[in-house]
């Protein structure tokens, strides 16, 4: 894109200011921000709309049944064997969402670098590998391994991993992509910029996570493979099993389009996103809009009503995900804290919201679907979230569970 393009797409969105600084800017910058305006979707400044902000309502939520951990002891079997069947074939490949820092844990490096270990170096990058390479040796297939990471985070994440000899996982079955970004406006619409020659951006959130799989040519090489079903994740739940036969074989036995791994909640209000049907589709109900009354109300055995909450591992089929890409994800709308520079070209950094952030989620895709099952798996074994520095979903209670469960730190 050279400059007069530019201006037009710009005067078009009344966005104009973009370029005010760029007669300041070296040949190399004026290239960058020049990169940057051609690739900024700005069908997502509609979405500021007032009126359109206001009418995201829910549909009717129900209950959802659930492959539930007594369901999968009794069908353990064919689960199982269905599960290895399609590994074996080819038809798996994992994706591994890990876009984002470790910051919320005081380290300001990719959140899979952070050290869990005691009295030795175990990452959680390797924690994930690790659990993944159990798979490997069960069905002896390797699992294609492909891992989201964002601009921020993309040089640190690949170089640590090569460094590491990617924890003895086979590097021809590891690919990455980074994740597309979204830009960052004012209340009045206006986009912003983080410096004079760069627009302040973010990624898109959790959701755009296929799209950027697609633009980046992997999910065509994968399909090509043979690839049926990804199973997504994200990068802090140093438990979690991946590729999971089991999960994979109860999807596929129960005829559903998609799964999702969930937990039983460890009481109604518990801050965790809970599996239900909204207008008769799966989705998922997070847990600040569920009434007292929903929160609270129990099935005929005496079972919270809304109990299974999810643990971001899904199950997608891929021909369903096409389907899915065609269509508008919803676009949801965040007041955030936005360093950014003024009409004078000073950085500011705000100790109020002063703008907005483009996020789209990935529970959107669950109601996407036609079909999901929520598939129990024991807390104690498969949930071990590293999100805070102490106290609840920690550090500290993370290396409690791993050694709980047998994990040398």
């Amino acid at each position: 894109m050279n400059y007069e393009t530019a201006k037009q797409l710009l005067d078009k969105y009344d966005q104009g200011h973009l370029l005010k600084f760029y007669d300041e800017l070296t040949e190399t910058e004026r290239s960058e921000l020049l990169k940057q305006i051609g690739s900024i979707d700005f069908s997502l400044l509609e979405n500021l709309d007032a009126e359109k902000r206001l009418a995201a309502n829910r549909g009717k939520i129900e209950p959802i049944e659930a492959v539930t951990i007594d369901d999968i002891a009794r069908n353990s079997e064919d689960y199982l064997n269905t599960g290895i069947s399609a590994i074996k074939a080819g038809k798996v490949a994992a994706v591994l969402l890990a876009g984002g820092q470790g910051t919320r844990l005081g380290f300001d490096k990719p959140k899979g670098m952070f050290n869990i270990g005691v009295t030795k170096e175990l990452y959680i990058f390797e924690c994930l590998i690790n659990n993944l390479m159990k798979v490997v040796e069960l069905t002896d297939t390797w699992i294609p391994l492909v891992i989201m990471t964002s601009e921020k985070n993309n040089e640190d994440t690949v170089n640590f991993l090569k460094e590491h000899n990617y924890f003895g996982y086979n590097s021809e079955y590891v690919s990455f992509f980074i994740q597309d970004m979204a830009p960052s406006v004012d209340f009045s619409g206006k986009i912003l910029m983080e410096s004079k020659s760069r627009i302040s951006s973010s990624p898109n959130g959790n959701g755009g996570w296929f799209s950027s799989l697609v633009r980046s040519g992997i999910f065509d090489k994968l399909t090509s493979q043979g690839v049926e079903w990804l199973n997504v994740f994200a990068v802090d739940n140093v438990l979690q099993k991946i590729a999971d036969p089991m999960f994979i074989g109860a999807v596929i036995c129960t005829g559903n389009d998609s799964g999702g791994k969930v937990v039983a909640k460890a009481d109604p209000y518990e801050r965790v996103g809970a599996m239900c049907l909204e207008d008769e589709k799966p989705s998922i109900v997070e847990y600040y809009e569920l009434t007292d009354e929903m929160a609270n109300q129990r099935m005929a055995d005496g079972e919270l009503a809304y109990k299974f909450g999810v643990i971001l591992n899904y199950l997608f089929r891929t021909d369903k995900l096409v389907e899915i890409n065609k269509q508008k994800m919803p676009v949801h709308i965040v007041d955030k804290k936005i360093p950014c520079i003024n009409e004078n070209g000073e950085l500011i950094t705000p100790k109020a919201p002063n703008g907005c952030k483009f996020e789209t989620l990935i529970l959107d895709m669950i109601h996407m679907n036609d079909s999901c099952i929520p598939y129990e798996v024991i807390r104690s074994k498969e949930f071990a979230p590293v999100k805070n520095a102490e106290g609840v979903d920690s550090v500290e209670s993370a290396r409690a569970l791993l050694e709980e469960n047998g994990v040398e730190l």
